[in-house]
């Protein structure tokens, strides 16, 4: 389903990217919301309500990830698919450097590899399309730091999406308001399949989620992080094949730098994931290792873009 995103958001033109932006905030609240009380999943709120910390960092979370949503949008209904899924693919690659770089954090020579490729990749893209890959750079800079944020939220899914979604609902309820005072919104202007649409837009936001929710405690880490790989496929095989981008000889270059850092990442994953199991499976050893959580979380999803509210 978040493969298949560039497929939905061309079909709510003529709304601009900042009401698409909106309206998807506002129904994915409505959405989650519904999907909590459900659950009966409420408990967390409270508390929440209670620690001033985590709501702010659940603010920086939701004003980051708002910008990676407005990126995505815009970037897809203006023939650029193809860059907007290259920022899915490096994510791993920046999140490795920002734990090195932020956190101070050590990483094994065959990541430290895997980041030398990815940043030549970058430099071949440069070249490439003449300036820098800014919109895969926003959103790979964008959702890594998101991830940051909602490591140290420790929030389950639905709940911080939630949360999220909370924090922009007022601001995005106030723009559509001030739209539709201008006779500017879409949604009351093209027709009730427009508006459906619109408000599909929740829908589409967190029924992806749901259902990763539902499989992470079905498939191994490990399984789930290579399937991770298949949104920024789909997109790039949309963006190539469906929707025609221009893929000339120094793009593929840059991108093949790119799967190559992702293949190195992901051989060493396996690896150390398979040593460690050999070690486990001994009668009376006890593991001690000094990696770090840079490193662990390398092995865990190096093997695709963080799973934890993976939204495009």
């Amino acid at each position: 389903m978040w493969g298949l995103f560039p497929l939905y958001f061309p079909l709510l033109k003529p709304a601009g990217p900042f009401e698409v932006l909106a309206h998807r905030m506002v129904w994915s609240l409505l959405v989650v919301a519904l999907a909590l009380l459900v659950l009966r999943r409420w408990a967390w709120a409270g508390e929440l309500l209670r620690q001033p910390r985590r709501l702010a960092l659940i603010a920086v979370a939701a004003a980051v990830i708002a910008v990676n949503w407005g990126v995505y949008i815009w970037a897809v209904n203006n023939d650029r698919v193809v860059e907007a899924s290259l920022g899915y693919f490096i994510n791993p690659l920046v999140t490795i450097a920002m734990g090195v770089l932020l956190l101070k954090e050590r990483l094994r020579p065959v990541q430290w590899a895997a980041v030398g490729v990815g940043a030549g990749a970058v430099v071949v893209l440069t070249v490439g399309y003449g300036r820098p890959p800014w919109i895969s750079l926003i959103l790979a800079f964008s959702f890594a730091t998101y991830g940051l944020v909602k490591k140290k939220v420790n929030l389950g899914g639905l709940e911080s999406l939630a949360a999220e979604t909370a924090m922009q609902f007022l601001p995005a309820a106030g723009y559509l308001i001030w739209l539709a005072s201008r006779g500017d919104a879409t949604i009351l202007t093209e027709g009730p399949g427009h508006a459906a649409m619109l408000a599909g837009t929740g829908l589409v936001t967190a029924l992806p989620l749901i259902c990763f929710g539902a499989a992470a405690i079905r498939v191994p880490l490990s399984t789930l992080g290579l399937l991770q790989y298949l949104a920024p496929v789909f997109q790039f095989l949309l963006g190539v094949l469906y929707f025609g981008e221009d893929m000339p000889p120094e793009r593929w270059a840059g991108f093949a730098l790119v799967w190559l850092a992702l293949s190195l990442l992901t051989w060493d994953a396996l690896r150390s994931a398979r040593r460690l199991r050999a070690q486990v499976s001994r009668p009376g050893v006890t593991i001690t290792t000094g990696t770090t959580s840079a490193a662990r979380k390398a092995d865990s999803v190096a093997a695709g873009p963080d799973p934890v509210d993976a939204t495009p």
